[in-house]
């Protein structure tokens, strides 16, 4: 008993006194549990209340989730909502057409009624945040199975949701942090009915396109502009030509007053995943292994696809989201080996590790426990690495990047659901798939994708591990496939048709069964889910265990430390300073762009470097009214040593007042590997600045209705 009590006392101060934090920035802390002295000292001039509360005016109710996978906030009493071009970038993309191409020419409605709905978008708020640990974890023992474990948790957590009271529109959601050894319970309002209302072309919204793309300097308005509607009452509602605009509980002021290296920011906004407490085993792996089997994979898909874009209008409209997604990743992984390499971060984990190692042998309490678990965890990485290869080449191959495959695999979703009580629901659910991929699907450029995949798929995967089939067969079978429009049933193709065809459920079915293409995917599916999927899970399981007690020991451990949550996509505050950086020797940046760099890169008729016409005769004049800085330049982009990561997209940059300053979109490239290893002296997020986002639109887009709805802030008058 003594002994849990010791223990609990070390985690309670672990947890209420969160550790030194480095003046150069890092950590994405939870909101509720900020350390408002160090900000101060860093520069925050207001409290950590302002920041959140279960108030109305706190920060957290200008800041959104935005379609579940990006950041957005409030800036105007009348909904008016900012996020990423890049996050709005699907639904500019929808409303795209050879005719309206707003990828090009940009979109701005001019008025209220010409703001355009987006079927399936949302916005999401963080409405309170509760410590549930000890409810959570009621009735878990040291010693019990996993399975057991997750038992009692989910049980916890299902009786914790059902007595919680909220309003019809509010759900609460609990996620485990640290691993597991911590549990929080989220409030949330969904707003379902969030509409477009602006985007600059894509000229400046993906200025540099692949090329810039994670690498500094930028030069990049990486912005969209959308609108949230409620109902009669203000509260969330479905999609109605009814709705009106949302009357915010808070949104945020807009300072145009420029910032300055050295300044403090913070940024607010739901980071994805992160893994920063993983052992030098496995870093190693994913750098040397996991990493480059991932990009060599999108290598193929990119090289096809970004030839036909060039070749090809309609394709280039087509793929222009897809192209982007499998780009982004891929420039991403090939960053986060070249910042892992560059840091030295392998030997500086080792070392770290050791440091663990010589405080635990110094305690016999602490020995008992953790004097072998990192070398049970890199025990477990090895045992595990060609299992988890072959996992990920399955995935990026025949899921990730080839809709052809992907096709295949939900068809033979329908085949397994033949006789079961489901499968009605099950066909209909595939056929929406399948059907959403016909829109922009190429049958011809997604063959020659697939087809490379295969031959790289069965070269790369480890000899044991692969599937009962050869390339050549999954390669013919791509000849003469319903999936693929290669073969049709009565003289009709399944591409855009399969709805129409699936009706005839006896016709149907047996097309699928007799489909070669079917049966050999099914092949693959089969000896992933057989050979790898049962290993590689119950490693994973293994692993988790570890970890948890890994995590659990550190923070008893390092109390002298800095250790903060993982990103689990909840709502988290970082903050920093503006700060250049030396990416390697001799090199220095400085920390803002300017409008003189984007013409430096100017190429006309560039597929990633033209700029439209108007931009260029504003430049000519230099007509930069208001937004210009104290040297008569327009600023475009800033860095600073916020830590964020894929979900920051589109996140608020904030100053020591609360006021939005930038929006953040990307990180430098060598420090990408901040999901794993976060390095204050090359890490840095990269952000628009507002005097950009108002001078687009007011000077470019004479959108002066949006300006109107704003606060802006302006301390140069």
């Amino acid at each position: 008993m003594r002994k849990l009590i010791v223990k609990g006392a070390v985690l309670m101060a672990f947890f209420t006194n969160l550790s030194v934090f480095a003046q150069q920035g890092g950590g994405m802390w939870i909101p509720t549990e900020l350390n408002e002295k160090e900000m101060k000292e860093m520069g925050l001039k207001i409290s950590s209340e302002d920041i959140f509360s279960t108030g109305d005016k706190s920060i957290n109710n200008a800041v959104a989730h935005f379609g579940g996978g990006c950041t957005s906030e409030v800036i105007s009493p009348n909904g008016l909502l900012l996020t990423n071009h890049h996050c709005g970038y699907g639904q500019i993309q929808a409303h795209s057409s050879l005719e309206h191409d707003y990828l090009t020419d940009g979109f701005w409605a001019k008025e209220l009624k010409d703001e355009l709905p987006n079927d399936g978008l949302t916005a999401t708020f963080i409405v309170d945040i509760k410590d549930v640990t000890s409810t959570i974890l009621k009735g878990v023992k040291e010693n019990i199975s996993e399975e057991k474990r997750k038992e009692i948790i989910k049980k916890n957590i299902e009786k914790l949701n059902e007595k919680s009271k909220n309003d019809a529109y509010q759900s609460v959601f609990i996620k485990p942090f640290y691993k597991g050894n911590k549990y929080y319970q989220f409030t949330t309002e969904t707003f379902k009915d969030v509409r477009l209302v602006g985007a600059p072309p894509s000229a400046i919204g993906k200025y540099g396109n692949d090329t810039d793309n994670w690498v500094w300097p930028r030069h990049t308005g990486d912005f969209s502009m959308f609108r949230i509607y409620a109902d009669k009452n203000n509260k969330p509602a479905e999609y109605s030509p009814e709705n009106i605009p949302y009357t915010p509980k808070h949104f945020l002021p807009v300072n145009i007053s420029g910032i300055n290296e050295g300044d403090f920011t913070f940024v607010y906004g739901f980071p994805g995943t992160t893994d920063e407490y993983l052992t030098a085993s496995a870093i190693e792996q994913i750098k040397d292994v996991i990493d480059p089997a991932r990009i060599n994979v999108r290598t193929i898909a990119l090289s096809h696809i970004d030839k036909k874009m060039r070749e090809d209008n309609a394709t280039r409209i087509a793929y222009a989201s897809k192209q982007a997604r499998i780009s982004n990743a891929h420039k991403k992984w090939i960053g986060e080996v070249l910042g892992l390499n560059r840091s030295n971060a392998v030997e500086k984990r080792k070392q770290y590790e050791q440091e663990f190692l010589e405080r635990v042998a110094e305690n016999p309490k602490l020995k008992k426990e953790y004097a072998t678990i990192i070398t049970d965890l890199n025990n477990v990485n090895k045992e595990n690495q060609d299992y988890s290869l072959a996992n990920t080449l399955y995935t990026e191959s025949f899921y990730s990047n080839s809709e052809t495959f992907r096709m295949a695999l939900a068809l033979n979703t329908i085949l397994n659901a033949v006789g079961e009580k489901n499968y009605n629901e099950l066909k209909a659910k595939s056929l929406n798939t399948v059907a959403s991929m016909h829109k922009d699907y190429n049958a011809d450029l997604d063959k020659t994708i697939s087809s490379d995949l295969v031959d790289n798929y069965f070269k790369a995967i480890p000899k044991q591990l692969s599937p009962e089939t050869t390339p050549e067969n999954i390669k013919n079978a791509l000849n003469n496939s319903v999936v693929n429009g290669t073969k049709e049933l009565n003289g009709k193709s399944f591409i855009g048709n399969i709805k129409e065809i699936a009706k005839n459920d006896t016709e149907f079915i047996n097309a699928l069964k007799n489909d070669a293409l079917i049966a050999q995917v099914r092949l693959v599916l089969n000896s992933n889910q057989t050979k790898v999927i049962p290993t590689y899970l119950s490693n994973e399981d293994k692993i988790s265990k570890l970890m948890r007690t890994y995590m659990k020991g550190q923070m008893e451990v390092f109390t002298d430390k800095k250790i903060f949550p993982d990103a689990n996509s909840t709502l988290r505050v970082t903050y920093g300073k503006v700060d250049g950086y030396q990416p390697r020797d001799a090199v220095y940046y400085e920390p803002i762009t300017h409008i003189d760099g984007v013409i430096e890169k100017y190429v006309p008729n560039d597929y990633e470097f033209d700029l439209p016409k108007h931009m260029l005769d504003l430049y000519g004049k230099k007509d930069f009214g208001k937004y210009a800085d104290k040297n008569g330049k327009l600023p475009i982009n800033f860095i600073a040593t916020n830590h964020t990561t894929g979900g920051n997209s589109g996140s608020p940059v904030l100053d020591a007042q609360g006021n939005l300053i930038g929006l953040n979109f990307d990180r430098v490239w060598e420090g990408t590997m901040s999901d794993l290893n976060y390095d204050p002296e090359i890490c840095r997020n990269i952000m628009v600045d507002t005097r950009y986002v108002l001078w687009v639109i007011d000077k470019y887009a004479n959108a002066q209705r949006l300006i109107d709805e704003m606060t802006v802030i302006d301390n140069n008058k």
